[in-house]
């Protein structure tokens, strides 16, 4: 996981933005799926 990506988690994280948690972790599961189906 890319570092600013582990920043923005973070942030959103501590600052309890349930929004911004919710479409990172969307944005990263769509990322990795995308990945493996490239290999």
């Amino acid at each position: 996981m890319p570092k600013w990506f582990q920043n923005q988690m973070m942030r959103a994280f501590l600052e309890k933005d349930r929004y911004q948690v919710k479409m990172l972790n969307q944005c990263w599961f769509f990322y990795v799926r995308k990945e493996r189906l490239n290999l």
